[in-house]
């Protein structure tokens, strides 16, 4: 989608961008959830397996939000009604609001604090998606 208004464009890139990150993140989330996961019980048998386990088992419901909002941000870059700058806006927003780690909040802010802790790959995900929201990536 573009568009005559060179601020909606860039904003625009700018959620292309932020959408990536979160996906590559999401990603490294899962398969970091996975071997936690096995740890306590046993080896996932087949991708069918661990997908059934990301959609149904209450261990990765933390990360539901995540692809929610995945989808979210695809509704709107691949919107064939005209999206507005506040649309665009909102979503950076609440990404901001969403990938926020602490070691006391919700279970999603906990759960991203403990995989930031133990899995340094995930930690400079975390670091560079704070840049690319703050404007700074």
């Amino acid at each position: 989608m573009s568009s005559a208004n060179p601020s909606l464009d860039s904003a625009l890139q700018h959620l292309r961008e932020v959408r990536l990150s979160i996906l590559h993140l999401h990603k490294a989330l899962l398969e970091s959830e996975r071997v936690v996961y096995e740890q306590f019980h046993g080896r996932i048998q087949s991708s069918g397996e661990f997908f059934r386990l990301v959609i149904g088992h209450d261990w990765f419901s933390w990360l539901r939000p995540i692809s929610q909002f995945i989808i979210q941000m695809d509704d709107v870059l691949k919107s064939k009604e005209p999206v507005t700058i506040d649309q665009v806006n909102g979503l950076l927003d609440e990404a901001k609001q969403m990938l926020q780690p602490a070691q006391d909040g919700t279970t999603l802010e906990k759960r991203y604090y403990r995989a930031i802790q133990r899995d340094p790959d995930i930690a400079l995900m975390h670091a560079n998606l704070t840049r690319l929201l703050n404007g700074q990536g």
